[in-house]
């Protein structure tokens, strides 16, 4: 598999690209001075739109996102109409969760993600529509079949219940197939040249202490296409390597690592090492030795260590999860969707 992400990556530019719209809603319990609830819209996993329960409208996160709601002002009324009426339904489904699983304290998390792909070069179309809690899936829509799947039984009596809304069901159909795609057409062409734009990382070698694994760091790339790798004696390994999640930096653009077990490598064995990392549309790789003296450890100043790889406080690491998706599940192949008007159905 990885294999053919990598010559999918060495393709010319203008290759077909697959593009998303995501949406991230998030209910919170028993956390002190965060929001209740976050709402954030993701179009090739950058964020565009904002708005939470301290705010009083949904905001627009970029240029040409503004110039959209200037061209299309119901556009942002839309937004704020939907994420404050989710407010209450999360709120309300939050404390259904808390009482039907008997908890009465500790810090309790509710988030949905929904939205679409749409492949820019054959127009196929892939929506998603799920819901997490407390760190695993609770339940989520199979498009296929037009059903609600539980893998949890505490969420069996919400599978039944919206299982017998066919109205709801028909209306999700008809989002996934026809308005989210052609939402998400219409971003990618208004963000056309801030999210074609390449910029490359700067790529460092860390390491916490001399026995622990050396990580491969790379931050500041765009777009988030990219992939990196261990490799000995120019072969890919797999064995002996930690691969990271591509994670999102405060400044638009992203970050990823790859771990390399060393406990076992000699030291007149380390110049055989190397790790690579390959961008979408950039032929280029950029490969970096394991080298013993260019390795970053925990006696290095902060100040020398690349900026994005810590962010600081941890309400503003809890927000930026939340906000990437992150916090809950790593990326499914299926999940996500956009409230109606009929916010009771939404009950758990």
């Amino acid at each position: 598999m990885k294999e053919l992400f990598v010559l999918l990556l060495l393709c010319d530019v203008a290759s077909p690209v697959t593009h998303s719209l995501k949406y991230l809603l998030t209910a919170t319990s028993g956390i002190p001075n965060f929001p209740e609830f976050i709402g954030a819209a993701m179009v090739d996993e950058v964020q565009v739109g904002y708005c939470d329960s301290n705010v009083k409208t949904a905001e627009p996160k970029q240029d040409w996102m503004k110039k959209l709601i200037k061209d299309d002002p119901q556009h942002l009324e839309w937004y704020t109409l939907k994420c404050f009426g989710n407010q209450q339904v999360f709120r309300t489904n939050i404390d259904n969760l808390k009482q039907r699983l008997n908890q009465t304290q500790g810090v309790h998390i509710l988030q949905r993600m929904n939205g679409c792909e749409w492949d820019d070069g054959t127009g196929e179309v892939v929506g998603y529509n799920q819901y997490g809690y407390d760190g695993e899936d609770f339940i989520a829509l199979d498009l296929q079949t037009l059903t609600w799947v539980a893998p949890k039984p505490q969420a069996v009596v919400t599978k039944l219940r919206w299982d017998a809304e066919k109205a709801r069901l028909e209306y999700n159909k008809n989002y996934y197939i026809h308005k989210c795609p052609d939402w998400l057409k219409k971003y990618v062409n208004y963000g056309q040249s801030f999210l074609q734009r390449t910029e490359l990382p700067s790529v460092s070698l860390l390491q916490k202490t001399p026995s622990s694994p050396v990580s491969c760091h790379a931050t500041g790339f765009f777009p988030h296409r990219a992939v990196m790798f261990w490799r000995k004696d120019g072969e890919d390994l797999y064995e002996d390597v930690d691969q990271g999640e591509i994670l999102p930096n405060h400044d638009e653009t992203f970050q990823m690592s790859v771990d390399l077990n060393i406990s076992s490598v000699t030291p007149e064995d380390w110049r055989r090492y190397d790790c690579v990392f390959q961008l979408s549309g950039v032929k280029e790789d950029i490969v970096t030795k394991l080298d013993k003296a260019v390795i970053r450890t925990n006696e290095v100043p902060p100040s020398e260590f690349p900026a994005a790889a810590v962010i600081g406080g941890v309400a503003l690491l809890l927000l930026t999860l939340c906000i990437s998706g992150f916090f809950i599940w790593r990326r499914n192949n299926n999940g996500f969707q956009l409230a109606n008007s009929k916010y009771s159905t939404f009950l758990f």
